[in-house]
């Protein structure tokens, strides 16, 4: 297996499941690893680096909500959640905790397989286009900075404020187009492209937590404000440098 190729680690207590998956990626170019349950998800996170964690909801004793909050809370690593079919509140939940994209079980391999491609795809798209162009980008807002290259975002006093992938791509979107009213599908279209999907709502709960974040007051923003029947605009005056 090559080396370089990218890391995905299953944790799910479905042996059987873990498997097949695992075998399905590895055939398709990706190195696999397996846990089942949050501690053995701990211990192979520590011994190894992964690309991209696959976690599903329902695991014995702490379950992946929490386990996907625990990961987020000090980590930027992709996380794709598989939910039971038909538990639109679970996967809401799981975006909101910061999940970047989810699978209602039981899935496709083949949709399993395509929804890492894009998530990884999405998590470092902004790095190889500043790479390649050979100069790195900060946009500057209100005090706030926000690194293109690094995939940073820093508050008025300079701190790191954590974002997932799903997040960083929607606030480079918005800052990159402020005081224009973008749709939701043309938020959907511009950090996801051909990898969305029709009445995805993942742009409304990712919006919401990246309020949280940026806003001093979420439950009335002034940065990132809604306009009816239009979509949302970003309202700050940006530099680019």
């Amino acid at each position: 297996m090559n080396t370089r190729a990218p890391h995905v680690l299953i944790v799910d207590d479905d042996r059987e499941i873990c498997d097949l998956t695992a075998r399905f990626l590895r055939d398709h170019g990706f190195r696999t690893s397996v846990a089942a349950n949050g501690r053995e998800m701990d211990a192979a996170l520590a011994d190894g680096r992964f690309n991209i964690v696959v976690l599903d909801l329902m695991l014995p004793g702490e379950d992946g909500l929490a386990i996907c909050q625990r990961l987020r809370s000090n980590s930027s690593l992709p996380i794709i959640m598989l939910t039971a079919l038909g538990e639109e509140t679970d996967r809401i939940v799981g975006l909101e905790l910061g999940a970047d994209d989810y699978l209602a079980k039981p899935f496709n391999p083949r949709e399993l397989l395509a929804r890492v491609k894009a998530v990884l795809r999405r998590s470092r798209a902004s790095t190889q286009v500043e790479s390649a162009a050979g100069a790195g980008q900060t946009l500057t807002f209100l005090g706030w900075s926000l690194s293109l290259t690094a995939r940073e975002l820093r508050d008025p006093s300079g701190a790191l404020v954590t974002l997932t992938s799903g997040e960083f791509e929607l606030l480079a979107a918005l800052a990159e187009r402020p005081h224009r009213v973008l749709s939701r599908d043309q938020l959907l279209d511009l950090t996801r492209g051909r990898d969305a999907i029709p009445y995805d709502r993942s742009v409304d709960v990712q919006l919401s937590r990246l309020r949280r974040k940026v806003e001093s007051d979420p439950s009335r923003p002034t940065l990132i404000k809604t306009v009816r029947n239009g979509g949302y605009v970003f309202t700050a005056d940006v530099a680019r440098g």
